[in-house]
């Protein structure tokens, strides 16, 4: 593993219940500082993928390391923050502040049920502005839109200071005009404070934009380049990259 990569992964190969195989011969390293969009088809291993660089499954075959520690070794879990596919069935009339659900973001580190101390405020105050919210720090979480609720999942997850950020479809059900604030929030946290970001989206147009790199990942890695390598992409390698006729279309917000 590189000094500079943050997640190396070597000959990962995963079946669904050892049968249907979903991850071949894997091959794939994150550099430190890098903004990584994960692309491919639904089916194509992406959310496998992630779970297993989050310890969440572990793979048939293969090896994982994280910050140059192998998975079974590996236990500094603050430093990787992740954010999910906000669910639709997220409960408007949850009863938890912005700055209540923020806190649930440094409980690994300091305990539920234990009472948090001055820098630790500081922290989940400074989380909530690093995403533009702070001046919804006591609203009731439910009462926000979708595009909002999702800088707060950012927030929860960059409270505990994590070196490396994994998101999985945060975009999903939220307006174009918010997809763009969110994208350059993104942008922002990885240039200004440095964060790697892996990030696996559908978005094709506007990852060309930001990112720094392109994984596509169709049970196997198909392409692994920038981003202008991969706009230049013709429709034909693009169908066989994703297994079935693909078009490019581009992104202007």
């Amino acid at each position: 593993m590189s000094n500079h990569s943050i997640i190396s992964l070597k000959n990962i190969s995963h079946s669904y219940e050892k049968r249907t195989a979903i991850l071949q011969d894997v091959n794939f390293e994150l550099p430190k500082g890098a903004f990584v969009g994960l692309l491919g088809p639904n089916g194509g291993g992406k959310t496998t993928l992630i779970k297993i660089i989050l310890g969440i499954t572990k793979p048939d075959r293969g090896t994982v390391t994280l910050f140059d520690k192998p998975m079974e070794e590996f236990k500094e879990w603050s430093k990787i923050g992740f954010v999910s596919q906000k669910s639709n069935s997220f409960n408007k009339g949850f009863p938890a502040t912005v700055y209540e659900v923020v806190s649930t973001g440094l409980t690994g580190k300091v305990g539920y049920f234990k009472f948090f101390k001055q820098k630790d405020k500081e922290k989940i105050l400074a989380a909530i502005e690093a995403v533009g919210m702070g001046e919804y720090t006591h609203q009731n979480i439910g009462n926000l839109s979708g595009g909002q609720q999702q800088r707060i999942f950012i927030a929860r997850a960059l409270v505990s200071e994590p070196e490396l950020l994994i998101l999985d479809e945060p975009t999903v059900g939220i307006d174009s005009e918010n997809v763009q604030r969110f994208y350059e929030l993104l942008h922002e946290l990885n240039q200004t404070k440095g964060i790697t970001l892996l990030l696996v989206t559908h978005d094709t147009g506007t990852m060309t934009k930001y990112a720094t790199d392109i994984v596509c990942l169709n049970k196997t890695l198909h392409f692994h380049g920038k981003p202008e390598e991969y706009a230049n992409l013709t429709d034909k390698e693009m169908s066989k990259l994703y297994g079935h006729p693909v078009s490019i279309v581009s992104h202007d917000h």
